[in-house]
């Protein structure tokens, strides 16, 4: 099967910042390619919110917020104590990759679209909600229940950074607007998702090459969790989608959701309550590793894994 033209812009980023080539694009370009994709995804979850009973709806959101709090206890004793990473610098790495990665959830939809593969449109929702209880786990595992912790801060961040604020506030227009009132507006947002996709993944190809030169010092650990725990992950994700009766497409998001791991979110988190854990290990393995592995095998592999279950 052909790569999907998003992925190719990723390749071709990823290419050019290993060569060290001349070619970024501006930081102004690249903040509004972030801010019309976070619309874009929370208009389109917010519309299909319109459509649905909230109260149907809450024990979904509180199964996918359990999995969240999960996923980074899963793998801060491996970070711990097979890579004998130091405490604050485990519990940073496990909070990241126990929240998820926007840019990972994009391509995902994406991938559906040209299999022509239809999904639960609210998956946006599952989305804002993981954004946040790994980053509370990651704290609480070094600091406890601390007063020295700078709640207040930390909640501003979290809570009012970039990513939430779109997203959330996305999903709130399109639930209020409704499908025909969010239409006059969908030129802008729904009609060119692919493209702006494919420039943003640009960008995040030369981002990610330039954190693969870590690994030279880091060692081959930070490698292979990079790869097979974004893989235990989904496979977790696949069955809390199979056992909240998702179709085969929101199992392969719930999945990559699982297996994604956070680049912008947490490490703002985890730069005020834990400064003194190491950003270069978190970024490296997200960023320059599962970023990376999610965007070219991972998406593929988590739709074969849910068609297994799904018997399909």
């Amino acid at each position: 099967m052909s790569l999907d033209p998003v992925v190719l812009f990723f390749i071709l980023g990823l290419a050019a910042g290993l060569m060290r080539a001349e070619m970024r694009l501006p930081p102004a370009i690249y903040e509004f390619l972030s801010v019309l994709l976070l619309l874009a995804i929370g208009l389109k979850g917010g519309v299909e919110l319109s459509k649905q009973s909230f109260g149907n709806l809450l024990p979904d959101m509180v199964a996918v917020t359990a999995m969240g709090f999960v996923l980074p206890l899963l793998a801060f004793p491996i970070l711990r104590y097979i890579g004998r990473l130091k405490k604050v610098d485990a519990a940073s790495v496990a909070a990241h990759y126990g929240s998820v990665s926007v840019g990972t959830y994009a391509v995902a939809v994406a991938y559906l679209g040209a299999q022509q593969i239809t999904f639960e449109a609210y998956m946006p929702l599952f989305l804002v909600l993981l954004e946040v209880p790994a980053i509370l786990v990651g704290i609480v595992l070094v600091r406890g229940i601390s007063t020295e912790t700078r709640w207040g801060q930390l909640a501003h961040e979290v809570f009012l950074g970039k990513s939430i604020v779109l997203l959330l506030g996305g999903l709130l227009i399109g639930w209020i607007a409704g499908e025909k009132n969010i239409e006059p507006i969908g030129g802008l947002f729904f009609d060119p998702f692919k493209g702006i996709l494919a420039l943003f993944l640009l960008e995040m190809g030369l981002i990610a090459a330039s954190q693969v030169g870590s690994l030279r010092r880091y060692g081959v650990f930070l490698l292979g969790f990079g790869v097979i725990f974004p893989v235990i992950s989904a496979c977790i994700g696949s069955v809390f989608g199979l056992g909240l009766g998702l179709s085969v497409g929101g199992t392969v998001l719930l999945a990559t959701l699982a297996a994604s791991a956070s680049y912008i979110a947490v490490p703002a988190a985890v730069r005020i309550a834990l400064p003194e854990a190491n950003p270069t290990l978190s970024l490296t393995a997200s960023l320059g590793i599962t970023f990376p592995f999610n965007i070219i095998f991972g998406v593929p592999l988590y739709h074969k894994l849910a068609e297994f279950l799904y018997g399909v």
